[in-house]
């Protein structure tokens, strides 16, 4: 799907563009593309002006939800297709998306980029070819483009967290210069996909799955067998656990994870929040 590059708004944004016209300037600088870029907008009394196209005041809009311009309209980037999943705003700028209320990657600390950043640092992409087997808003393939990596095999099972991506300007786009032709993105359930896969074809992998009790099959020891039979002997896996469970159950899923690698022929051990694993 080709990647949107139009105007991105929030609340906040949308408050500070109208508040600059109340006081009667005719230049609003900001970002309408989610701190991707700094802009300037031309403003009038009946409309505003951002890249040579001209656009309505926004009205009333909610908090935690981000819109775009859908044909004349504002509307949310937001999908219901049994699942409610939209892209969310953080105070970092990139974004996070959310399935039914439940925030799909890490915020309260840092930017979802800089945590996707320390964790693929663990397994070191320059000059590798790449796994990245849940790719979501494509972070983990942000980061790994930016280390330097050869390839990066990226699979995403859900299509509306692919539109999603192609409206978030923090998601890399495949077709774009700077990916280099380096980025394969495919709408594909890597638990099947991956057995078309040949024995020590990739040099690392990204694992970064949902909870358990969504995709308990990407947690099976079958599917860690598999990861360990395309990864090369010396090859770094990162696994993403968080720690789900632990207070109302006491279960130990990374631990359980960390088992299940040993058994599928790694050296694991707990690292950041989840696994670090090498093939052996």
């Amino acid at each position: 799907m080709p990647h949107y590059s139009g105007l991105l708004f929030t609340r906040p944004v949308a408050e500070s563009l109208c508040a600059a016209r109340d006081a009667g300037a005719d230049r609003w600088q900001g970002s309408l593309t989610l701190g991707f870029s700094r802009d300037q907008a031309r403003l009038s009394a009946q409309d505003w002006e951002w890249r040579g196209q001209r656009h309505p005041y926004p009205g009333k809009l909610k908090d935690r939800t981000i819109y775009y311009r859908d044909g004349d309209d504002y509307a949310p980037v937001a999908r219901f297709s049994g699942s409610l999943i939209k892209l969310v705003p953080t105070e970092w700028g990139a974004p996070t998306f959310e399935i039914d209320g439940i925030k799909m990657l890490p915020t309260s600390k840092e930017s979802p980029l800089e945590d996707a950043r320390r964790k693929v640092a663990l397994v070191e992409p320059a000059g590798k070819v790449v796994l990245d087997t849940c790719g979501g808003l494509g972070y983990f393939a942000s980061c790994c483009l930016e280390a330097g990596v050869t390839r990066i095999h990226s699979f995403e099972k859900n299509a509306d967290v692919l539109w999603l991506r192609t409206l978030n300007p923090w998601s890399p786009d495949p077709d774009a210069e700077a990916s280099g032709g380096r980025l394969l993105l495919q709408h594909a359930d890597v638990a099947q996909a991956i057995t078309t896969f040949a024995d020590a074809s990739v040099d690392a992998v990204l694992h970064d799955p949902p909870r358990f009790g969504i995709a308990g099959e990407l947690y099976a020891q079958a599917f860690y067998d598999q990861l360990a039979r395309v990864l090369r002997r010396g090859g770094r896996l990162f696994h993403y656990t968080g720690s789900p469970n632990r207070l109302t159950s006491g279960r130990d899923v990374p631990r359980e994870v960390e088992k299940r690698l040993e058994k599928a022929g790694f050296k694991a051990q707990l690292a950041l929040d989840g696994v670090l694993a090498t093939r052996r």
